[in-house]
């Protein structure tokens, strides 16, 4: 890119991004992109899990589900990595049929030839929406690979999910893929410090858990008053509401991080 730094929308902003090691560098390339000053705090971790009695047993007996919905990419890349540990052929899931959010299509379609639900609301909300519209959909059974959350409340985007296809009615078993852990703040204290002192300008979460843990590394909301907070779509954004943050950025287009981006730069324009 030959476009000077200074003439790109997102120039001198120092933007703190709270996300995992995989989704927090494709949206720091994206920042970059536009001329940010990205700096990686994630405050959890995706990582495998130790107990994968309950998720060997979903594989073995695959051909019970009629679906399979996917609501992150660590969940599709947890999924089919565990298949192939367990020998089990990917055509064991004709019978399946496949749904996925977003971007996550794209790391679905790696494994796959069909996916049957891409929702137009990127969420889990959107996938019930287009499941209630299928005729005799009633009592079908879906498998849901989400991930077990530790050190931190679980946030109630999968148990929502859950109810909502239960009252469809569908019979729901969910089953844990891969493992979302809350990180602790002694691995940041230099990034705690320049953000109590004012040096970050944007402070973006793409995830609920992602504040729920950020919070346990600060000690007031004074360490955070000079930063914006940009939330990455309108459920992350109404999560962060309840635990007591001014949203100042949402995301309309939260498929992709390039609406996350975007909507920085809507804000500092308006701003």
């Amino acid at each position: 890119m030959l476009i000077p730094s200074h003439n790109l929308p997102l120039f001198g902003q120092r933007i703190l991004i709270t996300a995992p090691r995989a989704y927090g560098a494709r949206l720091s390339e994206k920042i970059i992109h536009q001329g940010g000053l990205s700096f990686l705090m994630p405050t959890i971790e995706t990582c495998f899990i130790e107990d994968y009695k309950p998720l060997d047993f979903a594989l073995n007996n695959i051909a019970q589900y009629n679906w399979i919905a996917f609501t992150s990419r660590h969940g599709i890349e947890a999924f089919f990595e565990r298949l192939n540990t367990l020998k089990i052929p990917r055509y064991f899931l004709k019978n399946c049929q496949l749904c996925a959010i977003g971007k996550d299509a794209e790391k679905l379609l790696e494994f796959t030839d069909v996916i049957t639900i891409i929702p137009r609301e990127s969420s889990p909300q959107g996938i019930v929406e287009e499941l209630a519209k299928i005729p005799d959909i009633q009592n079908q059974s879906i498998l849901l690979p989400v991930p077990l959350v530790v050190g931190i409340p679980e946030p109630d985007i999968v148990p929502n999910f859950v109810l909502a296809l239960q009252k469809l009615p569908l019979n729901v078993t969910r089953v844990p893929v891969y493992l979302t852990r809350a990180l602790t703040r002694d691995l940041y204290q230099l990034e705690l410090s320049l953000l109590r002192l004012g040096k970050f300008d944007i402070l973006a979460f793409s995830s609920t858990a992602e504040i729920e843990s950020f919070l346990r590394m600060v000690d007031s909301p004074m360490d955070y008053q000079k930063c914006a907070i940009a939330c990455f779509g309108p459920y992350t954004a109404a999560q962060a509401e309840k635990l007591g943050l001014t949203v100042d950025i949402c995301a309309e287009n939260f498929s992709s991080f390039d609406g996350f981006v975007d909507a920085m730069i809507k804000w500092l324009k308006s701003d």
